[in-house]
């Protein structure tokens, strides 16, 4: 069976943040969809994924709204979680992507924040991006 709009994603997302240098060299390659226990930081994680279907002329297109997260931990914290987010948006923004069983239409940078963790030692920074994938 083949993945659907939501998982295709997904894979598509992990690959092309590992592929990226600049992204993949932060993060010494940790770029997950779930990390191992106990992880290594810093490190990217992928975060929420909504999908939606999105009428159109004739064919099926489905919208996604996702969220990238980066994990830090001081020394660097904040530093750090930032460096990452911004190499995140250069990473995602104005690029071709190949998800498999999908056409790629577009993917578009809304916003991203960096905060404390609640563990009170981390920073969290979340990137989240819009993005079109148009029927196989």
């Amino acid at each position: 069976m083949a993945d659907g709009p939501a998982l295709a994603w997904q894979k598509a997302v992990i690959a092309r943040l590992k592929a990226d240098a600049t992204v993949s060299g932060l993060v010494s390659g940790r770029v997950y969809d779930e990390p191992p226990q106990p992880a290594t930081y810093p490190l990217v994680r992928l975060g929420v994924v909504e999908t939606r279907i999105v009428p159109t002329d004739g064919r099926t297109a489905w919208g996604l709204t996702f969220g990238v997260e980066v994990h830090s931990r001081p020394v660097a914290g904040r530093v750090e979680a930032t460096r990452i987010a911004e190499a995140i948006v250069s990473a995602m923004e104005d690029v071709d992507m190949e998800v498999a069983g999908f056409g790629f239409a577009w993917c578009f940078f809304q916003t991203f924040t960096v905060n404390r963790a609640e563990d009170g030692q981390s920073y969290v920074a979340i990137i989240a991006f819009e993005a079109m994938l148009d029927a196989p």
